[in-house]
């Protein structure tokens, strides 16, 4: 196996889907380390997220977790995203239910996007159907930071839609309610724009459907420190896969393990194809 600090977290990621037994042969086999889970490991883990590019969904499944220490950490993923570094600074809770506000590391205090001269003069609906360009339809946007700001857009749009632009700003924000961003539209390029920010259904989506795998699979092997609420579905979606084309045999991890730094396919394909050739 090539030293590929990604491939080998990508390909460890896989390993912790089957037994103990299993996989501490292949780890044998392949000259993989076992997993070191202290505290200094967890931290190095952070310091590889750096990785571009990051779907925005998946920075969502980190602010989920409403931690201070790893809002910090997805921070500086977020320059386009004013609206999201507004609630982070704000202390507003991503995670589902929580209303208790989240405290804001000393760090990025004092760090608020300013807030758009046209939210000023207009405030939040009138902004936003003043946009005529998506310069100001992403700024109208970063004033959506609260759950009633969204419930107030969402009445807005079902009592007169909003201008395109708006809509689109709104869309591509992985915070967007999925129903909102629904009833925003359907045409293809509306989608296409979703699709290309990033805006993923979930954990399993990305699991088995985005490429490449060691990259993929290298930021699903973070999850336990980042995300570990959202991580479950990813290893759901490709527990079985794993266990039908590749189990215990050790030649056709071995393959996969060779396959895997150059590999461009997704996780799924990656699996089959080292199956099939061992």
């Amino acid at each position: 196996m090539r030293d590929d600090s990604t491939s080998q977290q990508a390909v460890g990621f896989l390993l912790d889907l089957v037994d103990d037994g299993t996989g501490e042969r292949v780890r044998r086999r392949i000259g993989l380390p076992g997993p070191d889970r202290s505290p200094k490991a967890q931290r190095r883990l952070l310091s590889l997220w750096t990785w571009p590019p990051v779907p925005a969904s998946l920075l969502l499944w980190v602010l989920e977790e409403d931690d201070p220490e790893l809002n910090t950490v997805v921070w500086r993923h977020l320059p386009a995203y004013d609206g999201i570094r507004r609630a982070v600074v704000r202390g507003v809770p991503f995670g589902p239910g929580r209303t208790k506000p989240v405290p804001v590391h000393p760090t990025l205090r004092g760090q608020e996007p300013p807030v758009p001269a046209s939210f000023t003069r207009l405030a939040l609906i009138g902004a936003l159907r003043a946009v005529t360009s998506m310069q100001e339809g992403r700024a109208a946007a970063s004033m959506v930071v609260e759950h009633p700001d969204w419930q107030e857009v969402a009445d807005a749009d079902r009592e007169r839609p909003l201008p395109g632009y708006a809509r689109w700003a709104l869309s591509v924000r992985p915070d967007c309610p999925p129903a909102l961003r629904a009833g925003f539209g359907s045409h293809r390029k509306f989608t296409h724009r979703v699709q290309q920010a990033g805006i993923l259904n979930g954990p399993a989506e990305y699991a088995t459907q985005h490429g490449p795998a060691a990259r993929v699979l290298g930021l699903l092997s973070l999850g336990n420190t980042l995300f570990p609420a959202r991580l479950g579905a990813a290893r759901d979606a490709l527990r079985p896969l794993v266990h039908d084309h590749l189990g215990d045999r050790e030649e056709a991890w071995a393959v996969l393990a060779q396959l895997m730094p150059t590999f461009h396919g997704t996780a799924p394909e990656l699996v089959a194809t080292a199956g099939a050739i061992a």
